[in-house]
């Protein structure tokens, strides 16, 4: 992948809040889905703290591209590919760096903390890879201390189908699952909520252009059906899992709650932190030959330091800061590339498509909010956020009223890159989501369905 002048660190926006180092600068331009108070959902680009509304700027943009970019979801707009997509890219780059655009786009952008962000596509199918040998080493070691890491997975890339009607976007409350579980000391089962809620931080891929069924992905062309990436936290009741996954794998242990970001962040945009694939440890087997490719070995894999934090009602009504779990760079964590696993979840003549979330169907990364919550007892609380109306400020320090649902929102200062909003959003650096470093996950969606 080339980089071009949208990847120039010194190209400076001139919207607020845009600067290098922010969450979303000139640079990143995520895609995204999003609604004012009871309004329709439709398309946006997150620029510094705002979102561009880019039904409302459709006469700056391709004519060919308008009818897909007013939609509610973006599953007929991933399905265009990578020409379009980075047609699209440079189009908003230049028109939030050239100042001859500013009267005419600036009062297109809307406060971020003025919308409801909602799931970006609509999802068909989510599927779930052990993409880091570590993570799944540590998961295989808690259910099989004696065997944690079988013998096929250094050969295949294992992977298992998940549920998508209850994918949500970052901030959706967590409701505690209740299921059988049974202590290993217990005679019999028992019913009742979690007792070990466990969070995964993951990366989600996004699939764009889909394929025939019967008709596998090559390797080589696997990266051109990639459309973005996410964060994604996938919510397992540990206690549940152990009792419940053999033979088939996970259940209800799985399938109650996986958070997204909204965000969908180009392949384009993650160009500068791509590099090669880790080497193997001496005595591993290579790839078979459908896994393989050169230029997946020089730049498969994604430099980007993921990090999770936690940060409880009680340490915010202390002052408190948020409590590092744990953190890494992904690409340290990989032992299959993304186009792997989209190659892999062909090779038998499945069909991808569109708009998939965390799974290797359509590749895309899981995402998650910082925020997210986990109630402690079995109900969770209900999510009501206040509405009011404000008014809005503008870049140029103009103001315009509107009804907007009132949301949360923190900045973080970071160094010269940026992150994915955990949960919801996208921070710099790709942070702040939650565990585990080690899964992709693809999800996939219909590309002509409606919501």
């Amino acid at each position: 992948m080339t980089l071009d002048e949208t990847h120039n660190p010194d190209r400076i926006s001139w919207v607020d809040g845009s600067e290098p180092g922010s969450d979303f600068p000139v640079q990143n331009l995520p895609l995204g889905i999003f609604s004012e108070g009871r309004g329709l959902r439709r398309p946006g680009v997150a620029i510094g703290d705002y979102i561009l509304d880019l039904s409302a700027v459709a006469d700056l943009l391709d004519e060919d591209w308008r009818e897909d970019l007013s939609q509610p979801i973006l599953n007929a707009w991933l399905s265009r590919g990578p020409d379009l997509h980075r047609a699209l890219r440079e189009r908003l780059s230049e028109i939030l760096t050239d100042v001859r655009y500013r009267d005419a786009v600036e009062v297109c952008l809307i406060g971020q903390s003025e919308v409801r962000m909602h799931v970006p596509c609509l999802i068909g199918d989510y599927t779930d890879f052990y993409v880091g040998i570590h993570h799944a080493t540590n998961v295989g070691r808690q259910f099989r201390p004696d065997n944690p890491l079988l013998p096929n997975y250094k050969y295949v890339p294992i992977g298992y189908h998940g549920r998508a009607s209850s994918v949500r976007p970052s901030g959706e409350p967590v409701v505690r699952p209740s299921g059988q579980r049974k202590a290993p000391d217990a005679e019999l089962p028992e019913y009742g909520p979690s007792r070990r809620l466990d969070y995964e931080l993951e990366l989600g891929i996004w699939i764009g252009r889909g394929n025939e069924l019967g008709q596998p992905i090559p390797i080589g062309e696997a990266g051109d059906h990639i459309s973005g990436y996410c964060l994604l936290n996938d919510w397992s009741a540990r206690d549940l899992q152990a009792w419940e996954y053999q033979p088939l794998g996970p259940f209800l242990a799985k399938n109650f709650l996986t958070s997204v970001s909204p965000w969908v962040v180009s392949a384009d945009a993650l160009a500068p932190f791509r590099s090669p694939m880790p080497p193997r440890p001496e005595g591993d087997p290579q790839p078979l030959a459908y896994l393989t490719d050169p230029v997946d070995r020089q730049s498969g894999a994604l430099n980007i330091q993921l990090e999770v934090t936690l940060l409880t009602d009680k340490m915010r009504e202390a002052g408190l800061s948020p409590h590092v779990l744990s953190q890494g760079s992904a690409d340290a964590a990989m032992y299959w590339s993304a186009a792997q696993i989209v190659a892999h979840h062909s090779s038998n003549g499945c069909n991808l498509q569109p708009g998939t979330s965390s799974a290797p169907a359509h590749s895309r990364l899981r995402a998650i909010r910082d925020w997210v919550r986990c109630s402690k007892s079995a109900a969770g609380e209900a999510a009501d956020p206040a509405r009011k109306r404000r008014n809005s400020q503008l870049p140029g320090g103009r103001r315009r009223d509107r009804l907007a649902g009132v949301v949360r929102a923190e900045r973080r200062g970071s160094n010269r890159s940026w992150r994915m909003y955990g949960a919801g959003c996208l921070r710099r650096r790709l942070s702040r989501a939650l565990n585990g470093a080690g899964r992709v996950t693809i999800l996939g969606c219909p590309a002509n369905d409606g919501p």
